[in-house]
């Protein structure tokens, strides 16, 4: 076989095999919804990284410290606002979410318990910065209770 045959077929070979790669490339990414539920769950866990310890202590299960349960408001009083573009219409069919149907069809009324979270966070952190656990704890289970409503009207378990 001349090289004027191989080269030609070479060139082919790897065009294809190229073309291949780019295309299961591109298969292998994930969409722009399977990204959004990607970083509001990510957003969730690190949220509850931090409501966890604060918790225990509003309950009396773990000693009350003001500088930790302060820091760990201020996590959760910066985190909550990113929720907001966790919530994107392309992740409405995504796999793997927790989120009832029942959300697209009361978009308001779930912006608004968002928008709650997002100001009874802020309001957790301003009171916790005072350092009084009794007033601290209270603006815990205020923000705390903000999650549950939300939480039993449209996420599935």
């Amino acid at each position: 076989m001349s090289y004027a045959i191989r080269l030609p077929r070479l060139a082919l070979a790897i065009l294809m095999s190229t073309g291949l790669a780019v295309t299961a490339s591109a298969q292998s990414q994930p969409s722009k919804g399977e990204q959004a539920l990607k970083y509001r769950k990510s957003l969730y866990q690190v949220i509850a990284w931090n409501v966890g310890p604060m918790g225990a202590m509003a309950q009396g299960k773990a000693a009350f410290d003001s500088a930790e349960f302060a820091r760990r408001a201020e996590a959760v009083a910066f985190l909550t606002p990113m929720l907001r573009e966790g919530y994107p219409e392309e992740t409405r069919t995504v796999e793997g979410t927790k989120l009832k149907p029942e959300m697209w069809q009361n978009r308001a009324d779930f912006d608004a318990k968002l928008k709650n979270l997002v100001d009874r966070s802020a309001e957790l952190s301003k009171v916790a910065r005072a350092g009084d656990e009794a007033a601290s704890k209270q603006a815990f289970f205020d923000m705390a209770n903000t999650c549950k409503a939300c939480h039993d009207k449209y996420k599935a378990d």
